[in-house]
């Protein structure tokens, strides 16, 4: 993302930061202590970010509100026990990728990207910040017993391979971790055989080659991963498109929604502000990360590939009637794809024609 794009942001960090320190309320002296799990693996670029994001807290709040960061697994084992963790109040909060929950909420797939959907992180921010996609999120949200903080920006996910793949075509037959949901349903139009694995379970899996390459997130997070370690390539979109299937993986922080009406109302409007900072915060560290790994991929002999523009022409192609069968699932999926759709066929955007959709309603 270019400075210009994010100006809007950072400009409202610059505020945040410069804003008198939080002055707790007498009724809520005590404090409340949140523990929050992260989707990010222990000793990653993204992990580190996230605790010091939240040990910072108790400060910032004058001791209202301390959370505590757990690692991907620490506390739920798996993606299902930290949704359940959640809304049951084991755990107050979560951060993960808001496209983990595609089978318990079918919206959640528009609540980040998807293959050939809007590309760039503004246009994630303008829909939730300035189209109504957020008061959106928190209504579907509100059905589960929990509330959705705000999205957090990080980056793109490319694919990690242990065999050379220059093309779609060359992709068929192979046996490729993916996120599931749309993604996986797209790429197995292309004979792509899928695999669900959580991030931590991706290196033993190349290691051992039970599966031909994977789709993680970034360059500076896979790095530490170890993925240079077990695999060869690095597959990414044209030019200037580092992922034509997942360009902008949102996070998110959703907390139980006990735990967030406990809170005084200044506490929340805090959180919400906080949250927001941090999503440019994490990004624009990840970026700079994601400049330096690349150039260890380069010294550990990593080759980088990237997919012809014909390549995007027939994704896109695939892509879009599987917009609509998402959209489908439930009202609230519809509600929030038609917001998009909107906005793609804008002449802001241009994204999407008529002719594009032949075919296709809602």
């Amino acid at each position: 993302m270019d400075i210009t794009s994010r100006r809007g942001l950072l400009k409202a960090g610059a505020i945040g930061a410069l804003a008198a320190p939080f002055v707790s309320n007498a009724q809520a002296a005590a404090g409340q202590t949140w523990k929050v799990q992260s989707t990010w693996d222990a000793g990653t670029t993204g992990y580190t970010l996230f605790e010091k994001w939240c040990n910072d807290f108790k400060e910032k709040s004058g001791g209202e509100l301390t959370i505590k960061p757990f690692p991907a697994k620490s506390v739920a084992a798996d993606n299902n026990a930290l949704f359940e963790a959640v809304k049951s109040g084991v755990l107050q909060g979560m951060n993960p990728w808001t496209l983990y929950w595609a089978g318990k909420i079918p919206a959640s797939v528009f609540l980040s990207s998807y293959p050939m959907g809007p590309d760039q992180p503004a246009q994630w921010d303008t829909m939730f910040y300035g189209l109504g996609m957020l008061e959106m999120a928190r209504k579907i949200y509100a059905k589960q017993g929990m509330y959705y903080v705000g999205p957090i920006q990080h980056d793109a996910n490319i694919i990690h391979s242990k065999v050379p793949m220059e093309s779609l075509a060359d992709m068929k037959g192979k046996k490729i971790r993916l996120p599931g949901g749309m993604v996986s349903e797209v790429f197995q139009q292309f004979g792509v055989s899928t695999v669900a694995l959580p991030g931590s379970d991706i290196f033993p899996a190349l290691e051992k080659g039970t599966i031909d390459a994977a789709d993680f997130v970034g360059p500076a997070v896979n790095y530490d991963l170890g993925f240079h370690q077990v695999t060869k390539y690095i597959i990414m979109g044209p030019p200037g498109m580092m992922s034509m299937y997942q360009p902008v993986d949102l996070m998110d922080l959703t907390v139980n929604m006990g735990a967030w009406k406990r809170l005084s109302k200044e506490m929340q409007a805090m959180v919400e502000d906080q949250v927001r900072n941090y999503s440019l915060t994490q990004y624009t560290a990840i970026q700079a990360a994601n400049v330096v790994a690349m150039g260890k991929f380069a010294a550990a002999g990593t080759t980088v590939t990237r997919l012809q523009q014909s390549d995007v022409d027939q994704f896109r192609k695939a892509s879009i009637p599987a917009w609509y069968r998402w959209a489908k699932k439930d009202a609230d999926a519809s509600a929030v794809f038609k917001l998009q759709l909107d906005y793609m066929k804008n002449g802001v955007m241009g994204y999407i024609t008529d002719a594009d959709l032949k075919g296709q309603s809602l």
